[in-house]
């Protein structure tokens, strides 16, 4: 049958997406989920193409990040047990002895909203605003890069095709990357512990939060007993959360060095180009190798290498102070020092679904210099108490630096000094003032 005279270019890229969609092909879409991360299992892959065909008919651009929650909390729902009302009891009662002896050891303030227990699907609600606004440059960069690839790729005699079709595109585009990041922040819910236990502040200012049947699962292996755990877990939470509250620009600094960085990403078009060249759409393990260990993803620029500096050393500040004061809040604990450890290494490794949204942005959020700023923390508050370290939290101005925590005697030095310590600049300036004031002409 000929083709419909009427039609418009854009109305046959779409059909024959759709076409390629609905299965009419030798085309496997498992093998699509597999190459685009997510598990071959039948609902998911029934679900991704249905959502792929959406995205051809949607008259939005870009990426439906409404997808992503819908993907997360699917994952989260279908492992989520109930917690039952004595061990939710229990969680409450630990985190009103973890405020008391956190009151012990900080002078910041407690939280004024009550710490919340939350589901693994609770969890994904409350968090994916923040993984949305983390992931967005990087989900942006990717369509642009599909379009990019496209509209040289086509042949010349497609261009009035190819006219029409960038939304279309951008949109199944975006579609995989919102499934991927649900796929990411779903298996997330199922291992993080507390809304601070990847570092960055996900939940809303003044919330702390632990997930029940997380706290369990972390407790099941380490042969300790299980109140201790709960209370630990609580006390690292509540002093997370208290940091955040007490230093109001820390929360969007945090933020806005990790948004600096993802926007400085690129997609490697010659990269995506070549995999297009050479894809078989039979064996895609090419283009999921390419995905799933951020080979599009370029080398790091020296300003995102910079970036990134910064901010390992903010997050292992934030975790190295969080360690101290729990360490001390928490000395009552006989276990204390065993749950500490277990927390560090958890922290330093990272679980799958943060190895798997380093490669999804480029991006690891691990304080790789825990150890070093922890002690760093402890040799401030042995020479000045708890009031002289949480002091440093007040502006980011006078916050430790990286060279602080490779000489912490130095810092300490500074702080204990009983006259400021003078640099080279304080002395030019006296310099400056003391000549200006021998050239000035005596009065009569």
């Amino acid at each position: 049958m000929a083709d419909d005279p009427r039609k418009e270019p854009e109305d046959e890229f779409r059909d024959m997406l759709r076409e390629f969609l609905s299965g009419n092909s030798e085309f496997d879409p498992g093998k699509l989920a597999g190459a685009a991360g997510l598990p071959n299992d039948p609902a998911l892959v029934a679900q991704m193409m249905s959502q792929l065909q959406s995205a051809l008919n949607s008259s939005a651009d870009g990426v439906n990040w409404d997808l992503a929650v819908q993907q997360a909390e699917h994952i989260a729902t279908r492992s989520s047990v109930v917690s039952l009302p004595a061990e939710r009891s229990q969680l409450e009662q630990a985190f009103h002895v973890a405020s008391l002896w956190l009151d012990e050891v900080t002078e910041i303030s407690e939280l004024t909203a009550t710490p919340k227990l939350l589901s693994r699907t609770e969890w994904v609600a409350a968090s994916m605003p923040v993984w949305t606004q983390l992931t967005e440059p990087v989900a942006t960069s990717i369509a642009n890069a599909l379009t990019e690839v496209l509209a040289e790729q086509a042949p010349e005699e497609m261009n009035g095709m190819m006219a029409g079709a960038s939304r279309m595109m951008r949109n199944l585009g975006g579609t995989l990357f919102a499934m991927q990041l649900g796929q990411v922040v779903g298996q997330l819910s199922t291992e993080v512990v507390s809304g601070g236990d990847v570092g960055i502040p996900l939940l809303d200012d003044q919330h702390a939060a632990l997930i029940p049947q997380n706290v369990a699962a972390f407790g099941s292996g380490l042969d300790i007993p299980t109140e201790e755990v709960r209370l630990y877990l609580a006390v690292r939470e509540l002093a997370h959360a208290r940091l955040f509250r007490h230093a109001k620009w820390l929360r969007m600094h945090v933020l806005s060095s990790v948004t600096e960085f993802a926007r400085g990403i690129h997609i490697d078009t010659m990269r995506l180009e070549e995999l297009a060249a050479d894809f078989d759409p039979s064996n895609p393990e090419e283009l999921r190798n390419a995905l799933s260990s951020g080979a599009l993803i370029p080398p790091k620029t020296p300003i995102q290498q910079a970036a990134l500096a910064r901010l390992e050393t903010m997050l292992a500040l934030i975790d190295g102070w969080v360690d101290v004061v729990t360490a001390r809040a928490t000395s009552r604990l006989p276990r204390a020092a065993a749950i500490a450890e277990t927390v560090r290494r958890r922290r330093a490794t990272g679980g799958p679904a943060e190895s798997a949204f380093a490669t999804l942005v480029g991006l690891e959020l691990r304080p790789r210099r825990l150890r070093e700023a922890a002690a760093m923390w402890q040799q401030v508050t042995d020479a000045t108490g708890d009031t002289g370290r949480d002091d440093l939290w007040a502006h980011p101005d006078i916050l430790p630096t990286a060279d602080d925590i490779d000489d912490p005697a130095a810092l300490v030095a500074r702080l204990t000094a009983s006259e400021p310590v003078r640099d080279d600049i304080d002395q030019a300036i006296e310099d400056l003032l003391s000549d200006n004031g021998e050239d000035r002409p005596k009065e009569d």
